[in-house]
C-alpha cells in the first residue's frame, strides 16, 4: 500500500534561520515557523482566529540553505513544501525525548523586501504566460 509524508506550510519565521556546518562538509539550517488559522463566526459575524501554531523547519539542501542565510529573517514570511520526520534524543536525566520537524524540499520567498509587498514566486512568473497581441478565432486549432 502506498503512503504520502508532505508538508505544505505557509507561515512567518518566528527567529533567525541558525546554520551549523559539519567536519564533512554538510550544514543544516533550521528555524522556528509560524502558522495561524482564522474562520468567520457568523453568528458573532467576526472573523476569530485560532491559536498561532509553532513548526520546527530543517533545511539540509545546500542552495535552499543560501536562500535562508541570505533572504530569510525573524517575521520574513516564507511557503515551503517538505515532510515530517520524528528524531529521539537522551534527556540528561536519561529519558528518551522525541522531536517532529519539517524537512524541507521546497522553498518560495512570500514576503516583499521591508515594504509588506508580496514579490511574485520564481513558479508564478514562469506560469504566466505572454498573451499575444492579436487573438482572433483564425488562431484557435478548433
Amino acid at each position: 500500500m502506498a503512503s504520502v509524508n508532505k508538508v505544505i506550510l505557509l507561515g512567518h519565521l518566528g527567529r533567525d534561520p541558525e546554520t551549523k556546518n559539519f567536519d564533512n562538509g554538510g550544514s543544516v539550517c533550521s528555524f522556528s515557523l509560524a502558522t495561524t488559522e482564522s474562520y468567520w463566526d457568523k453568528e458573532k459575524s467576526q472573523r476569530v482566529e485560532l491559536p498561532t501554531e509553532w513548526h520546527n523547519v530543517r533545511i539540509t539542501r545546500a542552495g535552499l540553505i543560501k536562500i535562508a542565510q541570505q533572504y530569510l529573517h525573524k517575521g520574513s514570511q516564507v511557503y515551503i513544501e517538505g515532510s515530517l520526520r520524528t528524531r529521539q534524543y537522551q534527556s540528561k536525566e536519561g529519558d528518551t525525548k522525541y522531536f517532529t520537524e519539517v524537512v524541507v524540499n521546497d522553498l518560495v520567498l512570500t514576503g516583499g523586501r521591508g515594504t509588506g509587498e508580496a514579490q511574485p514566486s520564481s513558479t508564478a512568473v514562469e506560469q504566466q504566460a505572454p498573451v499575444p497581441a492579436t487573438v482572433g478565432d483564425d488562431d484557435l486549432p478548433f
